[in-house]
């Protein structure tokens, strides 16, 4: 395989990080890309503690088009990209939709304007399950019906996708995967790299952590009357190391030639929880008890989704092998190193 440069967007950020770190280990050599916007820098430090080595990164905003140009000429032996900076907060976009379509959509089109123009033709682009929007049937394949988006943060995850489709029909040279992210949970298990919001955390895990370490009053479940098994929302949780061994898996599979042009693939665990079985799970795996209440429904949120994720096994040879306890366990190790 050798060491082929892949360039990272949001590099530092939670996803990202964790597969600058398995792209290292798996001979690859990523070359981090942020703005620093809903990351913090000492990520990087964190990541050359785990590999023993220092990751090359750089400053800057996809959507800066001269600034991306001059990366991609600095680092000419760049082949592939992984493409992860976005903004990601469901409820966020609901509130501001302008700011998810300029940043998603307009950094996604910068970037395969700045690929064409480079010569690079190799891309793993971060999805995410909110482009089924609430499924007819569960679990999803890549085959279910891609209904409306529930909210502004999951049309641009369909319009980046049907970008990527209309690109590869009209360039052979384009080899280009979304992978579909269900609910990326957990942390490195060195504890030194996790998920780091800014300010009030927007995903579950990081703020049960912040609640339980008292940084957080308490934790507002929301919705309690969805038809569950306990009225709370249903997701796939799965732990982040996972997710990140399967960007490495997707680059592998288009530079041993094994796919072509472009598809998109689920990234799951096969299995839903409902979000007060996380809850339980948490203060059984941590000993530790959540002041937790239950508030009412949450804009854009669905009532339930989880993957079949048959197909990224057939065609990627990977498949979810950490359990959401490891992953809940890992959270609250990170969370307490961030505390101490």
């Amino acid at each position: 395989m050798g060491s082929k440069k892949i360039l990272v967007t949001g590099g530092a950020g939670y996803i990202g990080s964790h597969t600058v770190v398995e792209l290292y280990h798996a001979g690859y050599t990523p070359i981090i890309l942020d703005d620093f916007s809903n990351s913090e820098k000492g990520v990087i430090h964190g990541i050359n503690k785990i590999i023993k080595d220092e990751v090359k990164w750089y400053e800057g905003d996809c959507r800066d088009t001269e600034y991306l140009n001059k990366v991609l000429l600095l680092e000419k032996e760049i082949t592939g990209v992984i493409h992860f900076a976005a903004a990601k907060a469901v409820g966020e976009s609901v509130a501001n939709p302008l700011k998810y379509y300029d940043n998603n959509i307009g950094s996604l089109v910068q970037l395969l304007k700045g690929m064409n123009k480079s010569g690079i033709h190799n891309m793993v682009f971060s999805s995410s399950c909110t482009v089924y929007g609430q499924a007819n049937k569960l679990p999803v394949t890549e085959d279910t019906d891609i209904m409306p988006a529930e909210s502004p943060y999951g049309n641009t995850k369909q319009i980046g996708e049907e970008i990527l489709s209309d690109l590869a029909l009209a360039d052979n040279e384009l080899n280009a995967i979304s992978l579909r992210y269900f609910n990326p949970v957990g942390a490195h298990p060195s504890g030194l790299i996790g998920e780091l919001p800014i300010g009030i955390p927007n995903n579950l895990v990081p703020y049960i952590t912040q609640t339980a370490a008292g940084i957080r009053e308490k934790l507002v479940v929301y919705g309690d009357d969805y038809n569950t098994e306990d009225g709370t929302c249903i997701r796939d949780f799965i732990h982040v190391v996972d997710l990140a061994k399967a960007h490495v898996k997707a680059l592998d599979a288009i530079y041993d030639g094994k796919l072509k042009n472009y598809c998109a693939l689920n990234c799951g665990t096969g299995g839903g929880n409902t979000v007060m079985q996380l809850i339980n799970a948490f203060e059984k795996v941590t000993g530790e008890k959540l002041n937790y209440e239950l508030g009412p429904r949450r804009p854009g949120d669905i009532e339930a989704v989880y993957a079949d994720a048959q197909k990224a096994q057939d065609l990627l040879g990977w498949k979810a092998e950490l359990s959401l306890e490891e992953a809940l366990a890992d959270s609250w190790n990170w969370q307490k190193t961030l505390s101490s």
